[in-house]
């Protein structure tokens, strides 16, 4: 397995909200210190991909990178979807969660968790 780690700030970007959010997260759950966070896609949704955000254990097909000091994992083949999408925390009365605003999507549903490319 590759331990090289990029640090291009264009790949993934965590907001400060967000950040602090997967920290509290991290230490709430007592989540393994080799883990990273994986940030992918899957298919479904009503918009026709989901997308994928925990933590999970570095696998060989993952590129990684850190981000603000944190270890992000992301499949290869997932880069063409997500690369410069920016993660966002928002703790609003009409909103609470994970906020991924991607320049890849060409359409999103109404809930925000789901595009289409």
């Amino acid at each position: 397995m590759e331990n090289s780690v990029s640090t291009h700030s264009d790949t993934i970007i965590l907001t400060d909200g967000a950040v602090k959010q997967l920290k509290k997260i991290i230490e709430d759950q007592h989540i393994p210190e080799e883990y990273g966070l994986r940030v992918g896609v899957k298919g479904g949704g009503c918009s026709g991909f989901s997308y994928v955000l925990g933590f999970d254990e570095q696998k060989d097909k993952d590129d990684v990178f850190e981000v603000k000091g944190m270890k992000v994992l992301m499949e290869k083949a997932h880069a063409i979807y997500l690369i410069g999408m920016e993660i966002d925390w928002v703790d609003g009365l009409n909103n609470r969660g994970f906020v991924f605003n991607n320049p890849n999507a060409s359409g999103t549903c109404g809930c925000g968790t789901s595009f289409s490319a």
